[in-house]
């Protein structure tokens, strides 16, 4: 208990003093102001991996100031060498492979939410939205959220001076706030190690807020400048149907505009907005019967994202998913853009215990495809209690607006309510949510509701996590992800780890998950059961070996054909399938000029067999050119007369960054379950602080017993940031 208490609760006493200054602080990576020369000055960094029991090996020191406009970091990296990794000059660059140094502020003091900046030995920019206390970097981090600031780095003799300006109205804090939370980590890869400031169990993420020190600034701060901006664009493409046999010159013109409100708010605005710029998603193999849910891109839905998204089961049935809202499917189930034509968001801190989101978005009427015109709302509060818990509430409505003629009454609306209780313990190691929520339509149904109770209890060697979700028959959220209704399912999982000591390894982890759908209107017929057994070994250059043996049970009620192939023959509904499988995975060293992953299994698949192959190759010549090469490979083997095949996913990736401003990024995909193959490059120049100039080729090509084209783009976007 004395262990657990001495990082749970001795972090508070790590304290940075900010001293005021009316000097102009000049961002080149040079400590050469005398105000630098005074400012107080924090080191002693701790391990967090491969160890966390240890000091730095490295020495890290931090240096703040602040004046009424900026908040100002001066950090000095100090390393055995110059032999640093930089796989790229592209803002936003992964720091899991490459030298990095990161600040995190928490300025409410909430321990749920912050902000990351960060910056590698070229001076770099990345930086995220940090929600649900950061616990996952793949949930928890919003990597595609941009504000303006800036850094500069000098790599000098056996150091690395990184100096930052961040300026205040590019974030939200309270009002004469005189203390922030705060945390920095480094990655160092000469030494294959991760320091940080506050010491934080490496069974924790690096980046949580539930582990940090002290900014106490000299006098209190005054309210961060207000934020006026408008960011008009203009784009036009030429695109070429060869199915249809049409071509198309289109202009297009908008704009959005951002407004703080308060200390904690910010208003934004949207008319007929534009997406052409946006990376393509990564296409998938989809062997479950289940739609797949692919993350967001689209900068107008990022801000304060968790506000609208983090509701429900993420996996099962979230009551409100961004990417409904200006995509549509016509009357055979073909996706397609659906045009929206204005919309505005209103988020962020009423104070420093209430949070409040507001989004209204309209929806063109398409009648060529019967899509009708919709407005869309969602409106959520989220009230703090306890140290890091809160309790919240959302409403999503869906309305049509007009009365098209091809529109059914029954669909004129959809709408959802419900609460969520979100725990968070103040040591990170209990974490949880339980919820419920109601839909309603015209057609008054019952058993319209979804409810769940999950907890994670994550301790240095033993993890635990549950999850049980009741999704009712006639739930229904229209600007939701629900994957299916009329089920009661339940998870666990149990991880045990041994902390090694040894030169090459790090850890041994053996987990055990299982899980059961069951429909308990179908007097609880069991639909799927699953168990898996794990067994991971890390190793301290970061490298990673996963050993799973898989027991599955699937019960279908409908015919299916998990090749997608549209076979004559699927397999049977109303039929039980028992099958297993073993998978190894590899990955290495990230830090690698050369690194991958790989990961393979061979086993019973429904009546049959399946054998799989994926992997990612990485190279890089630093810090221009990055080339990656993904691959995944499924042979389903299924007994006469239902549908074998071989299943084929390519997609080489190459990014060119020329300097910090200018990117040239271009992806290849081919998949053999889609028959597609696709090109999509993409030409970025940052000519001024957040506006670009985009040039953007698509070309997609029909891939059956011929190769043949099927619709070609080419798309310019302008972009300026005009702001006060």
């Amino acid at each position: 208990m004395c262990f657990i208490s001495f990082f749970s609760y001795a972090q508070e006493s790590l304290e940075a003093f900010v001293k005021f200054t009316t000097q102009e602080i000049n961002i080149d990576g040079f400590e050469n102001e005398k105000d630098w020369e005074t400012a107080d000055e924090i080191s002693d960094f701790w391990q967090w991996f491969p160890t966390d029991n240890l000091r730095a090996e490295q020495r890290t020191t931090a240096k703040f100031l602040v004046d009424d406009v900026n908040l100002y970091l001066l950090v000095t990296s100090y390393s055995k060498s110059s032999d640093y990794i930089i796989p790229s000059l592209r803002r936003d660059y992964s720091g899991a492979g490459n030298d990095n140094v990161t600040v995190i502020l928490d300025t409410f003091m909430d321990g749920t939410n912050g902000f990351m900046f960060g910056t590698n030995p070229l001076g770099v920019k990345r930086e995220s939205l940090i929600s649900n206390g950061g616990n996952n970097f793949e949930k928890d981090f919003n990597k595609s959220w941009d504000v303006k600031w800036e850094t500069e780095a000098t790599q000098q003799d056996g150091k690395t001076v990184s100096e930052i300006k961040i300026p205040l109205k590019s974030i939200q804090y309270p009002e004469g706030s005189t203390q922030w939370r705060m945390n920095m980590y480094r990655h160092d890869t000469q030494t294959k190690q991760w320091y940080t400031w506050a010491n934080i169990p490496q069974n924790q993420t690096i980046a949580g807020l539930a582990f940090m020190g002290i900014l106490n600034f000299e006098k209190p701060l005054k309210k961060s400048g207000k934020t006026i901006a408008l960011i008009p664009y203009v784009g036009g493409s030429v695109q070429k149907d060869f199915e249809l046999g049409e071509q198309k010159n289109i202009l297009n013109y908008g704009g959005d505009a951002k407004l703080s409100i308060g200390s904690g708010m910010n208003l934004d605005l949207t008319i007929n907005p534009d997406f052409s710029q946006v990376e393509v998603d990564d296409q998938v193999i989809n062997l479950t019967r289940f739609e797949i849910s692919l993350p967001e891109k689209r900068q107008f839905f990022i801000q304060n994202s968790d506000l609208f998204v983090n509701f429900g089961d993420r996996r099962e049935a979230q009551p409100f998913f961004s990417r409904r809202i200006g995509v549509a499917k016509d009357t055979t189930g073909t996706t397609f853009e659906n045009k929206i034509i204005a919309g505005v968001r209103l988020s962020g801190k009423i104070n420093n215990d209430l949070r409040l989101g507001f989004l209204n978005m309209q929806t063109a009427e398409d009648p060529t495809n019967q899509i009708a015109s919709n407005n869309n709302t969602v409106f959520t509060l989220q009230k703090k209690v306890l140290d890091r818990s809160n309790v919240s509430f959302i409403f999503v409505n869906r309305q049509t607006t007009g009365e098209p003629d091809f529109e059914h009454a029954q669909d004129r609306f959809n709408r959802v309510v419900g609460a969520d209780f979100n725990l968070a313990s103040k040591s990170n190691r209990w974490t949880g949510r339980t919820f419920i929520h109601q839909s309603f339509n015209p057609e008054k149904s019952k058993d319209a509701y979804s409810t769940g109770l999950s907890f994670d209890y994550n301790a240095r060697v033993h993890s635990v996590s549950y999850n049980v979700v009741r999704i009712g028959d006639n739930y229904k959220s229209d600007l939701g992800f629900i994957r299916r209704t009329g089920i009661l399912k339940n998870y666990f999982r149990y991880t045990y780890r041994i902390w090694l000591k040894s030169k090459n390894l790090r850890s041994l982890n053996f987990s055990q998950s299982f899980y059961y759908v069951g429909r308990p209107k179908d007097n609880y017929l069991m639909t799927d059961r699953g168990n898996w057994s794990d067994a991971e070994l890390s190793f301290k250059n970061q490298a990673k070996l996963q050993l799973r043996y898989s027991n599955r049970y699937t019960y279908l009620l409908d015919s299916f054909d998990p090749t997608r192939s549209d076979a004559l023959v699927p397999l049977e509904g109303r039929t039980g399938y028992n099958y297993d499988d073993v998978e190894l995975s590899y990955q290495s060293d990230r830090s690698n000029v050369f690194n991958f992953n790989v990961k393979s299994s061979y086993g019973n698949f429904y009546n049959g067999t399946k054998f799989s192959v994926s992997s990612q190759m990485n190279y890089r010549v630093q810090p221009y050119f990055t080339a990656s090469m993904r691959f995944n490979f499924d042979q389903i083997r299924l007994p006469a007369p239902y549908a074998s095949a071989n299943l084929i996913l390519i997609g080489p990736k190459a990014d060119v960054t020329f300097n910090k401003k200018l990117f040239w990024g271009t992806f290849f995909q081919y998949s053999s379950q889609s028959e597609n193959f696709g090109i999509n490059s993409r030409l970025q120049w940052r000519f001024s602080p957040l506006s670009d100039f985009y040039l953007v080729y698509n070309d997609n090509y029909f891939v059956t017993d011929t190769f043949a084209p099927q619709v070609r783009s080419l798309t310019f976007k302008l972009t300026y940031w005009f702001n006060k």
